[in-house]
């Protein structure tokens, strides 16, 4: 009797394990989603995002409001703390504050030219020194600043640009082509992105790098460069205080850029014209620069705030949902205002994290944990995110896929879901099933050659090698079209982006942020209940090192 009792307990037992494990029935999943709103979204981003929490910096007062805040939220939604008992994964940063007095000055024969701080340049420097300067430097034109081998390209071949002063352009030699073979067309690869070019230039050896800004090849006007540029900047700590780095690094606007051709007897238009030719030679610039400027510096620790919810037979392994929530803080007064509020950016995409989260909870337990991460430090170059990957809680060949957010607009429902990064892994695949189901369909991203894919937290997994997933409603009105969105994308961030005036305000409709959630809710929810990981595509620069990742 004993015997046959413990059998019938052991089948049950073993039947609930099997069940629990199984993708739960569409109720269950309707259920949940029912409990998602708009109205908690907005309850959310109005404390988030009002003064109180001075743009939440990291460092700051509004980064202690901020990550309190987080924390009770995961509390009150039941997550549980991921690091060690705690919501909160500190890290170490150093703040540098650059200090310019005096204009930049560009010496032409005995003729000297000063250039105005803001108005036509901005520089700063990673070195952690007093005083930085670049004297008598002599100035070379090195096209787009790109070394790629795999593309048989090498602005820096054959001239020396040690010590020395060089110009590039912005973004890759494929924009505005026509040639879709060239680097990736009008898709901006990294090589086209800002850091990687002040990356190059140190390895190059050369003194200072200044990059010639036009709004199509950035993505964005002067003003947010000089917004960015104004506020302190957030690295990690580095070993050598950032010796091996160039002194300067900073933006030209594309004026002050063609009046320094000029004095070379150079035409600035034809050179960006010809460097988009293999086999381009950088050219010397009759001209040499003289800067000096001033850093003062600190170290201090800032906060990745983490919560989780721990699975059942597959709970060693993760998917990750993020969406920093750091802003830019107190800055240059706009219009009678200085803080930078960071309403949409970003905090549309926390309170989308946090509807996600709640559904979870509301779900029996996936087979796989859940972490809900809110990294720190992403607008001064994806700091948060990086610690992560390097200090992850679950290892990155058990983290099955990253889900992350940025800028999600409030004007409503959206037909299309906007797909950053396209056709780099079969989460793309997932995201088209689930979106039929929406009644909606996928848009690879309209504007390719702004680098969208590596401005955001999702890069620094694809980075190591992790599959992540970047979209969201945002092109294509469910009720005015395309053209509506396209003239409110390029309102917003003409006018709120990087600004004081990205605040919350009454009229939003964050209903398509809802059904955002919703969606990738869903994707979740299937990845977390699969026995597979999804896979990079054939193509993608990611899948070697997910591939060496996955065999160890």
């Amino acid at each position: 009797m004993i015997t046959k009792l413990f059998s019938s307990a052991l089948l049950v037992g073993v039947s609930c394990l099997f069940f629990a494990c199984q993708p739960q029935p569409k109720a269950s999943l309707e259920k949940a989603e029912a409990l998602m709103s708009q109205e908690k979204m907005k309850e959310h981003i109005q404390v988030l995002a009002s003064d109180e929490f001075q743009g939440r910096k990291p460092f700051s007062e509004g980064e202690d409001k901020t990550i309190e805040y987080i924390s009770n939220v995961y509390a009150d939604l039941g997550l549980k703390p991921a690091v060690n008992g705690s919501y909160l994964q500190e890290f170490p940063l150093v703040e540098v504050t650059v200090g310019v007095d005096k204009p930049m000055t560009i010496d032409t024969d005995g003729e000297e030219m000063a250039i105005r701080y803001k108005d036509d340049f901005v520089v700063f420097s990673r070195r952690l020194e007093d005083k930085i300067e670049v004297k008598d430097s002599e100035m070379v034109f090195a096209g787009y600043g790109i070394v790629a081998p795999e593309y048989g390209w090498n602005d820096y071949e054959n001239i020396d640009v040690k010590g020395k002063t060089v110009l590039v352009l912005v973004n890759d030699p494929g924009l505005d082509s026509g040639n879709d073979e060239l680097f990736k067309g009008n898709e901006m690869t990294y090589y086209g992105r800002w850091s990687y070019k002040y990356e190059e230039a140190a390895r190059q050896g050369a003194a200072a790098l200044l990059i010639i800004h036009d709004n199509k090849g950035a993505g964005y006007p002067w003003s947010v460069v000089l917004n960015s540029a104004l506020v302190p900047k957030l690295y990690q700590q580095s070993k050598n205080k950032y010796a091996d780095r160039s002194a300067i690094e900073g933006w030209l606007t594309h004026d002050i850029a063609d009046r320094i051709f000029a004095k070379s007897n150079l035409d600035l238009d034809k050179e960006i014209t010809a460097a988009k030719v293999k086999g381009y030679k950088g050219v010397p610039l009759s001209s040499k620069m003289n800067m000096t400027i001033h850093n003062s510096f600190r170290v201090d620790k800032t906060n990745n705030v983490i919560g989780m919810i721990k699975g059942s037979d597959l709970s060693d392994e993760c998917i990750i949902y993020s969406a920093h929530w750091d802003h830019l803080g107190i800055g240059r007064k706009m219009n009678g205002d200085s803080i930078y509020n960071g309403a949409v950016d970003n905090g549309t995409s926390l309170a989308w994290m946090f509807e996600i989260a709640r559904a979870f909870k509301a779900m029996p337990t996936p087979r796989r944990s859940i972490v809900f991460l809110a990294p720190s430090a992403e607008e001064s170059g994806l700091n948060g995110s990086a610690y992560y990957v390097s200090h992850p809680i679950f290892p990155l060949n058990k983290t099955a896929a990253n889900i992350n957010n940025d800028l999600m607009l409030p004007y409503g429902r959206m037909k299309d879901l906007m797909v950053t990064g396209f056709g780099q892994s079969e989460l793309d695949d997932y995201a088209a099933e689930a979106v039929k189901k929406q009644g909606r369909y996928i848009l690879p991203d309209p504007n390719p050659h702004t680098g969208m894919y590596f401005r955001a937290d999702h890069f620094s997994f694809a980075k190591a090698g992790v599959p992540a997933l970047f979209a969201r409603g945002n092109c294509d009105h469910i009720e005015k079209g395309k053209e509506y969105m396209s003239k409110m994308e390029k309102n917003w961030l003409a006018n709120n982006y990087h600004k004081p005036a990205d605040e919350y305000q009454d009229w939003w409709d964050l209903s398509g942020v809802e059904e955002d959630a919703k969606l990738m809710f869903r994707i979740g929810w299937k990845l977390a209940n699969e026995d597979t990981f999804p896979k990079w595509k054939e193509g993608s620069e990611f899948k070697a090192i997910r591939d060496k990742q996955m065999a160890n």
